[in-house]
């Protein structure tokens, strides 16, 4: 008969009051907002002024603080079309090899001579030998530094051309090389965007490769496009260096195999070092803002055992002599090496503020972009915009749900009443699931929101009719409230699947909006059915039983 047991009503319930619970922190979004901010900035700084404690006291800590997080079009932010210099990463990756060809052909001096390396295009590595009758040999030995290309594009193709030509060899990388390079730099540039962007606490961005060489860069909530290039359109390479000597300008020539940086602290002091790091960025496992010896501001970090390896047994073999913490191609700090570093981690000092270091940890944390971006289109979404579309969205909204619950009252008075309470339940669950997930709310976002809404109420109309249909023929009320709940679920079910797998379609094919749109979508359909089959089914029972009518009227 109609029954339902007293831990079904228990879960039923507590589902909803989750739901509800965790999406009322909505109605009043600025006052939670600025809650977490405050959170976030005494964790970061540890400081306390009274307007951030004010703001933090703003909301109650009991109570559950998670919000949805509004995107570009509703909330404003900043919009950026980049160009990734992928030729860059050629040139490095010839810089890379040189050592490698050097030390090769140097093992076969007796046959080709001495070796020395010539000006040559960016991407491109010529090495002249003295021995143009040892040719064969250099070419033969250089060749045996190739590697497969490591990706599906040139499986089973080398990674390096090698030619020749009198006493010189010319080195680049293949065609399947270049590609499959093309690949990883936009791989990892999306990533290391992503990673830095992640970092400082902004909400759901939306960074998506378009063509070759482009990256789309959108990010809600930051005031300007400048604010966003300068955290992810510094390169944030770190290298370690050897210093030979110091020099008062940028101009001459510091001799092959060295560059003149300057100083940071020191705008008249200029340093002399190797091209050739002991030890570079993409060896450091950490990095945090941290304090010196005299509570200075700086950055602390830990190299990986490859790294720490390597810095150790220099600093050992290197006591007395100063070392250079690049940055940019620009030191940061050339302290002089006073005992063995074993360990792999030290600390950064330099002329910073407590914010310049925690940016800087950031950047190295995330790594070095691989290659200069340009940034080819920048503009910022101001609030206004924003405003516009949330109001929009807003009536869209409130003219649905008063249209849809007049016409379920009008067409099944009481159990009118019952199919409405369900559908504010579903859009409660809908929001509080949202908020839990940290999902960002767009227009179109919206759009699925309202789509729901009158949906929602489908799988009450098919109950309700099936009801009306028993009536006629099952005995007692009680008997077609439960056999109308019971046909109408397998039609309820199908309709809904289908639907849902679109849902599931349109976010793993799709990107930015469309996957909000299908999010959105997917949680409403999850919650309607669970409001219609159970949330009013357990009202209807709670009714019928404190009621116990003879009759019904559907």
């Amino acid at each position: 008969m109609l029954h339902i047991s007293l831990w079904k009503r228990i879960l039923i319930l507590g589902i909803c009051g989750l739901g509800i619970a965790f999406a009322m922190p909505n109605l009043f979004y600025s006052r939670v907002e600025q809650h977490n901010d405050a959170i976030k900035t005494i964790e970061k700084t540890g400081q306390t002024p009274p307007e951030v404690i004010a703001a933090r006291d703003g909301w109650t800590d009991w109570l559950p603080s998670t919000i949805v997080n509004l995107g570009l079009d509703l909330r404003g932010g900043a919009h950026l079309l980049a160009e990734v210099s992928v030729s860059d990463v050629y040139a490095d990756r010839m810089d890379t090899l040189w050592p490698e060809v050097r030390d090769a052909l140097r093992a076969e001096r007796a046959v080709v001579g001495n070796v020395r390396r010539q000006t040559s295009d960016p991407g491109e590595l010529r090495v002249q030998i003295s021995e143009p009758a040892g040719m064969g040999r250099a070419l033969e030995v250089v060749r045996n530094l190739a590697q497969p290309v490591a990706g599906l594009t040139g499986l089973g193709a080398s990674d390096l051309e090698v030619t020749g030509s009198g006493n010189e060899i010319t080195v680049s990388l293949s065609a399947a090389e270049k590609a499959a390079t093309d690949d990883r730099t936009m791989r990892q540039s999306l990533e290391i965007i992503r990673r830095r962007i992640d970092e400082v606490g902004t909400r759901e961005p939306t960074i998506m490769r378009q063509g070759t060489d482009r990256i789309l860069i959108q990010v809600p909530g930051i005031g300007s496009a400048a604010e966003l290039k300068s955290l992810i359109g510094t390169t944030a390479k770190l290298t370690f260096n050897a210093v030979t000597g110091t020099a008062g300008s940028a101009e001459g020539n510091p001799g092959p195999g060295k560059a003149i940086y300057p100083a940071m602290e020191d705008k008249g002091l200029y340093y002399i070092v190797n091209t050739n790091p002991v030890v570079t960025g993409e060896d450091l496992v950490d990095a945090q803002p941290a304090f010196d010896q005299n509570g200075r501001p700086a950055v602390s970090f830990r190299f990986n055992p490859s790294g720490g390896r390597r810095f150790g047994d220099y600093t050992a073999e290197n006591i007395g002599s100063p070392f250079a913490i690049v940055l940019d191609n620009e030191v940061i700090s050339a302290p002089v090496i006073q005992s063995h570093i074993p360990g792999g981690s030290g600390i950064i000092t330099g002329s910073f503020t407590i914010e310049e270091s925690t940016q800087l940890a950031v950047l190295l944390r995330a790594g070095a972009l691989p290659a200069k971006m340009t940034f080819l289109e920048e503009r910022t979404i101001g609030p206004e915009l924003g405003a516009d579309s949330i109001e929009a969205g807003r009536i869209a909204s409130i003219v649905a749900f008063a249209v849809v619950m007049v016409f379920m009252v009008a067409s099944y008075g009481w159990f009118g009443v019952v199919a409405n309470i369900s559908l504010i339940t579903n859009v409660a669950l809908i929001f509080g699931l949202l908020s839990v997930i940290g999902a960002t709310l767009t227009l179109p976002g919206i759009a699925g929101i309202v789509l729901t809404i009158g949906m929602a109420v489908d799988a009450n109309v098919l109950i309700f009719e099936r009801i009306r249909e028993e009536l006629k023929t099952a005995r007692g009320p009680a008997r077609a409230i439960e056999l109308g709940y019971e046909k109408a679920l397998s039609a309820i079910v199908d309709s809904n699947i289908t639907t849902f797998i679109t849902a599931v379609i349109l976010f793993m094919v799709g990107s930015g909006p469309v996957r909000g749109f299908s999010i959105t979508l997917g949680f409403g359909i999850l919650t309607s059915v669970f409001t219609a089959i159970f949330v009013s089914r357990l009202i209807i029972v709670i009714w019928f039983e404190r009621r116990r009518p003879r009759t019904i009227t559907v």
